[in-house]
């Protein structure tokens, strides 16, 4: 199992855009991949799932999974959260 924690930079959360890509790029992988926030477990592959976990700007969850391809799974959903899915930070 692979695990690791990050923070949600994205202002409006995991609203509907980045919840999309997140479970786009979740489902290129074999293994059973979830997110945990407040000790509740959100299936990463189901797009219902993600946006109910209500991630906000500032959130800190962890992605983890387990399988064939664990590693590069966890690797791939970190550098989307890292890189705020792809979304210009405000500089004001």
């Amino acid at each position: 199992m692979q695990k690791i924690e990050v923070v949600l930079k994205n202002e409006a959360g995991l609203h509907a855009r980045p919840a999309s890509q997140f479970v786009r790029e979740a489902n290129r992988y074999k293994s059973e991949i979830h997110i945990l926030k407040d000790d509740i477990r959100y299936n990463a592959k189901s797009i219902m799932s993600i946006l109910s976990s209500g991630v906000e700007e500032g959130s800190k969850f962890i992605i983890q999974a387990e399988g064939e391809d664990e590693k590069e799974a966890v690797k791939a959903l970190q550098a989307l959260v890292d890189n705020n899915f792809g979304e210009q930070e405000n500089e004001t």
